[in-house]
């Protein structure tokens, strides 16, 4: 569900539009949350360009991915646009279970996040990529630090995914590290691939590394919500979680209020899609050509207006 960067001035500040539409319902200040991967920033902030181009004041709100539901119940924030079937289902359906919270639909997008490896390592593991060869091959995944446990490098902690739950229940002998950040987490990778050093990490998509590198998703026992919540069900009869991450949507929600006091922004938000294939090659254009979140996104605009405008009417 990732790439930190150095948000600008712009994206953290309350972004204003320059004259509302006779049909903005509010102008008080439409708070959309942005977290710490660049996919979900630059999502974001499309959004919010095309509630500005509708007439609505906009205030962007770095907040923690799961933490936010505490802010969305309150209405102290209003729109989250990426809540990945894979990691944020659970705080998802507890919030919206309590009706302070509204489900806005899919944004189009696919969710994958599992842990995977580069295919040369296929070489020294063939029995990969089936999870029951990872203890056959452990050594081969060590570093000084986790030796003699191979090392699967997770991601930040605040993206949740119960990889710790996940090692202990399948009796993996790994030891999990979390990348500090998404940026962290894809330079490792970078280094490890160049040198065709053994690594094992969260890989998700949509993002570009899945079409930039070669390599495999492990292949965990199928997920099923029993897997989460019935330690009896799967291959450890004693622990939850003894299975792969579940696979699906990513979800729009907002709180409550944002039909009652700007229902058209709620419609536009609804209306709002995009694929997983135009939103990795907008995320690589800011991680590997360089390119600021706010000029991708004004690129993006200026080339797809016919598509915002009919999210618009």
């Amino acid at each position: 569900m990732k790439h930190m960067y150095k948000a600008s001035a712009a994206i953290l500040a309350v972004l204003g539009a320059t004259a509302a539409s006779a049909e903005v319902e509010s102008l008080d200040p439409i708070k959309l949350t942005t977290h710490d991967w660049t996919g979900q920033i630059v999502n974001t902030t499309i959004m919010g360009e095309v509630l500005m181009k509708a007439g609505y004041n906009i205030e962007y709100v770095q907040a923690d991915y799961i933490a936010q539901f505490a802010g969305l119940k309150t209405g102290d924030l209003h729109v989250a646009m990426e809540i990945w079937e894979t990691t944020g289902r659970e705080a998802m359906d507890e919030a919206t279970a309590t009706g302070k919270v509204v489900n806005l639909g899919e944004t189009g997008m696919l969710a994958i996040e599992e842990w995977w490896y580069p295919a040369y390592m296929e070489e020294v593991c063939p029995g990969l990529p089936d999870w029951e060869a990872l203890n056959d091959c452990a050594a081969e995944f060590a570093t000084p630090e986790t030796a003699p446990l191979g090392r699967y490098l997770g991601g930040p902690v605040t993206w949740g995914g119960f990889d710790e739950e996940r090692v202990e229940a399948l009796g993996l002998d790994f030891e999990v590290v979390h990348a500090g950040t998404d940026a962290a987490l894809f330079a490792e990778l970078e280094s490890a691939y160049q040198r065709k050093a053994p690594v094992l990490l969260w890989l998700y998509d949509p993002h570009w590394a899945p079409s930039k590198y070669e390599g495999s998703f492990i292949k965990f026992p199928a997920y099923t919500p029993e897997c989460y919540s019935d330690p009896s069900w799967g291959v450890n009869p004693s622990a939850a979680y003894d299975c792969g991450k579940p696979t699906g949507p990513i979800w729009k929600v907002a709180w409550e209020g944002v039909d009652q006091k700007w229902p058209g922004a709620g419609q536009i938000i609804r209306n709002f899609t995009i694929g997983n294939a135009e939103m990795g090659e907008l995320v690589a254009k800011v991680d590997l050509q360089g390119m600021s979140v706010d000029d991708v996104v004004a690129e993006w605009m200026a080339a797809n207006e016919a598509t915002w405008q009919g999210w618009i009417q």
